[in-house]
């Protein structure tokens, strides 16, 4: 079956609310621990058949935000979905309380009671209004970037679109381009501001409501985060700027004399190499074909995957009007499916989100063959991160499918800017924190907080005359803030696991490639840095590991001449 034809119907949330509940009445009363398992199983079955729908109407209307009957069911689980909240907190009391926990941790782990400690800790009947308003918030923030257009020289781009007129090699063209975008985001920067004000309110309201001093524990609780805390991610933050901020200033005086400047605005960022930067060669739908092969060749197990993808259609890449921004991957486990969403523009941002989301689908693919829990689909978000960021390095080996003559210059700039996205990533962490500690700020306030914070993390940023970025607004453009709130530290943290990675598959790719697929097949069995342990990758927040990581990487980049490209 494609995807075009796998059918949606709304569920009925009061039935599936009963059904729930009545399983966990089940599981309460069940006299061995066979039984209780069983009772595992069935719910996990219910909330994956659930998920499902709503997964399938989500990912739909994210396709065609125009679609208005997708646009209604994206609103129906917006406005309901909350609501069976209560029940499935109920289930998780009762397996806190099993009375055969002890059997049952031996048979599934003891991750899956952490995880149901988090949750209560994350949940009171008194803020599912408050769930149901966060959503449609969301909701409004996604749709306002999708219906982007952005006139730039007789024609209309979107956010996309817009973005290889950014990485012209013609430098007025650029800054045009740029501005272009920059007038769109001043244009909703009221309604953007005034989400994310509601937005801020409203969580530190749930905290406090759930008894915490403000959203950041509530926030750390809601990822799930079990094993680590917010001191030691601002000590992880300390060591990135310790270690990478001076790396990544090199790299932007490097890229300044590369292209002939005297120094770097903030819209020759994007632009790398005189010459102009490593382009795929082919449209979708050839690229994709150069990655069938690719996956073939890499191991019999992404062979066997993406035949799966290409062969149910389960992979949405042009970029086209009122489609959402981004890209992502997500599991429809009603037909033991990944689906992979992405905006393809021309620009090697296309390969590299395309391997990235491969690393989610694969996981997620491997992980619902090996487990039979639910629960553990999916780790948490920092380790789903070592997935994707990891396999865009383990494909190295077949760029050239995709870049011809670009491939080295793809691999330098791709190791570069790997490297120069853990400053922005920090910054963002260190500005949500903030945010959070102080959600009674103005947006003025606001803004001035992420402008200060990325001068420290990025010193080298100019924006020239441009207000809106000179005044501290590009946090605006970042989706994790509106939808996720602390998701994006995890891909620092991750990306210093991936660059473990890069290093091992250089020396042995078949030693390095095994433990990858033992870390995808775990799936979320174990917690962030039990699985960090399972990869034998070093844990992040050891003091000298980013140091260690980071070596290696910036002798390989000093010893490129990037003069040639």
């Amino acid at each position: 079956m494609k995807f075009a034809d796998y059918p949606y119907q709304r569920p009925d949330l009061e039935q599936k609310k009963a059904e729930i509940i009545d399983l966990t009445k089940q599981f309460e009363q069940a006299t061995t621990a066979d039984k209780q398992y069983e009772y595992i199983l069935a719910m996990n079955r219910l909330r994956g058949q659930l998920d499902s729908m709503y997964s399938l109407a989500s990912i739909r209307h994210s396709i065609d935000t125009k679609d208005e009957f997708y646009e209604t069911e994206k609103t129906f689980f917006d406005g309901n979905m909350p609501d069976l909240a209560e029940s499935i907190n109920d289930y998780y009391k009762a397996l806190l309380n099993a009375t055969f926990r002890k059997e049952l941790e031996e048979r599934v782990g003891v991750h899956l009671f952490n995880m149901a400690e988090l949750t209560l800790k994350s949940f009171e009947p008194a803020i599912v209004e408050d769930l149901k308003e966060e959503n449609r918030l969301n909701t409004a923030y996604k749709k306002l970037k999708a219906q982007a257009k952005i006139e730039f020289e007789g024609d209309t781009y979107n956010l996309s679109s817009i973005q290889p007129l950014e990485q012209s090699k013609d430098r007025a063209t650029r800054k045009k381009a740029a501005k272009a975008k920059w007038d769109f985001y001043v244009s909703i920067a009221p309604q953007m501001e005034e989400i994310y004000d509601k937005l801020v309110k409203l969580r530190h309201q749930m905290a406090v409501k759930l008894g915490y001093k403000n959203y950041i524990e509530l926030g750390y609780a809601r990822m799930m985060r079990s094993d680590y805390d917010a001191n030691m991610v601002a000590n992880f933050r300390k060591q990135v700027h310790e270690h990478i901020v001076p790396i990544a200033t090199k790299l932007q005086a490097r890229q300044a004399k590369r292209l002939g400047l005297e120094k770097l605005k903030y819209y020759d960022e994007d632009f790398s190499f005189p010459t102009g930067n490593p382009t795929p060669k082919g449209d979708a739908t050839e690229l994709t074909e150069k990655a069938s092969v690719m996956y073939k060749e890499l191991s019999p197990e992404t062979d066997e995957f993406f035949e799966f993808m290409t062969q149910r259609q389960l992979m949405d890449l042009d970029g086209k009007d009122g489609k959402q921004t981004g890209g992502y991957c997500t599991f429809l486990d009603a037909f033991d499916s990944p689906f992979i969403f992405s905006n393809f523009n021309g620009t090697s941002h296309d390969i590299t989100v395309l391997t990235h989301e491969a690393g989610h689908a694969f996981q997620c693919y491997s992980t619902n063959r090996s487990n039979h829990l639910y629960d553990y689909l999916w780790p948490t978000f920092e380790a789903c991160e070592i997935h994707s960021m990891s396999m865009e390095f383990f494909t190295w080996p077949w760029m050239e499918l995709f870049f011809k003559e670009d491939t080295e210059k793809f691999k330098f700039s791709h190791l570069a800017g790997s490297i120069s996205f853990m400053p922005y990533g920090c910054a963002i962490d260190e500005f949500q924190h903030a945010v959070y500690e102080q959600p009674e700020m103005t947006i003025e306030e606001r803004n001035a907080a992420w402008r200060t914070i990325e001068k420290k993390y990025m010193p080298h940023r100019d924006y020239e005359d441009n207000d809106y970025l000179n005044n501290g607004g590009l946090w605006q453009r970042q989706s994790h803030l509106f939808g996720m709130p602390f998701y994006y530290i995890d891909y620092v943290l991750a990306q210093t696991c991936a660059f473990q990675f890069w290093k091992r598959s250089l020396e042995d790719q078949s030693e390095a490639w095994k433990d990858y697929v033992g870390l995808c097949n775990a799936g979320g069995t174990y917690s962030f840095l039990d699985l960090v342990k399972i990869a034998n990758l070093h844990s992040p927040f050891d003091d000298g590991c980013l140091a260690t990581v980071v070596e290696p990487i910036e002798a390989y980049l000093d010893s490129v001449d990037d003069s040639q490209f």
